[in-house]
C-alpha cells in the first residue's frame, strides 16, 4: 500500500500524537494540527520522523472555520490531498452541573469537540472533490457519547453529536470510499487525566471499577486508528469501537 498523508488534529499530545506516531511508524506523511504549543508538536513531528515518516506542524483552531481552511490548504499545497483524518483535538469534561454552567462553558466545549469535528471533516472532504478512493475518518469520541457522567453534561452531548455525525458520514460518503468511524476510549493515560497519571492512589481507585484492572495507553488507541485506517478494514463503515477495558460494561451494576 502506498504510503498514506494523514491529518492529525490535537495531534501535539494524548492520543493524538500517539496516533501520528502510529502513522509514522507505516511510513505515512503526518501533518501535525495543534492549537497553540509549537514546541509539542515540534515534539510529536519529531516522533514521527524518528519512526520512519514524514511530518508537518500546523497551527490550527479546530472551531475557526477559515483557520481549517488555511491549515488544510497548507497541507494540501505540499502533499496533496490527505488520504486520512483524525480529529483528536478536544476538551475534557469538568464536572459543572448543568444548574450552574455558563452559556460560554457549554458553547467552548460543543465548539471544539463537535462542530470542530464538523469543520474538519467537512474540510477534508471538500479537498479530496468527487474523486473516489480509499479514505478513512477517524473521530476520536469517548464511552461517554453514551454513558453519562454527573457534572458531563457539555461533554457528552458533544461526544453523543459526535456519534450521529460518524453514521450520517458514514452513510453520505460511502459511494465515495470514504469510510467514517468512531473510537470510544475509555480511561486512557493521557494529559486530560493527569491527577491519575501522578496520583497512584488515586489512579487505583478509578482501575478498580475496569474489568481489566487498568487504565489504557495512548498508543492502544494508536494502534486502532491505524488498523482502522487500513485496508484491512476496508468494510468497516459507520462503527463505533469501543476500547475501555470493560469499562462501559459496569455502568448498570449495583443498583
Amino acid at each position: 500500500m502506498a504510503a498514506q498523508t494523514v491529518i492529525v488534529t490535537g495531534a501535539e499530545s494524548g492520543i493524538g500524537a500517539a496516533c501520528a506516531e502510529a502513522f509514522g511508524a507505516t511510513g505515512a506523511r503526518v501533518a501535525i494540527l495543534f492549537h497553540s504549543d509549537q514546541g509539542a508538536a515540534d515534539i510529536s513531528a519529531e516522533a514521527v520522523r524518528k519512526a520512519g515518516g514524514e511530518a508537518m506542524t500546523v497551527q490550527v483552531g479546530v472551531d475557526d472555520e477559515a483557520s481549517v481552511d488555511q491549515a488544510f490548504a497548507t497541507v494540501e499545497k505540499e502533499w496533496g490531498a490527505a488520504d486520512v483524518l483524525v480529529n483528536s483535538a478536544g476538551v475534557n469534561m469538568t464536572g459543572v452541573a448543568v444548574r450552574d454552567m455558563t452559556l460560554v462553558h457549554w458553547q467552548r466545549m460543543i465548539d471544539t469537540d463537535l462542530t470542530g469535528a464538523f469543520l474538519t471533516s467537512r474540510r477534508f472532504l471538500t479537498g479530496r472533490g468527487e474523486a473516489k478512493g480509499d479514505a478513512t475518518i477517524l473521530q476520536i469520541s469517548s464511552i461517554h457519547a453514551y454513558a453519562v457522567r454527573a457534572g458531563g453534561a457539555d461533554y457528552c452531548a458533544a461526544k453523543g453529536g459526535l456519534t450521529t455525525l460518524v453514521e450520517t458520514l458514514a452513510i453520505e460518503e460511502a459511494p465515495r470510499g470514504v469510510r467514517v468511524n468512531a473510537i470510544e476510549p475509555g480511561m486512557i493515560l493521557t494529559p486530560m487525566n493527569a491527577k491519575a497519571q501522578a496520583d497512584p492512589a488515586y489512579r487505583a481507585s478509578l482501575e478498580k471499577n475496569i474489568p481489566m484492572g487498568r487504565a489504557g495507553k495512548a498508543s492502544e488507541v494508536a494502534d486502532l486508528a491505524v488498523f482502522l485506517a487500513s485496508d484491512k478494514a476496508r468494510y468497516i463503515t459507520g462503527a463505533r469501537i469501543v476500547i475501555d477495558g470493560g469499562l462501559s460494561l459496569m455502568q448498570a451494576l449495583g443498583a
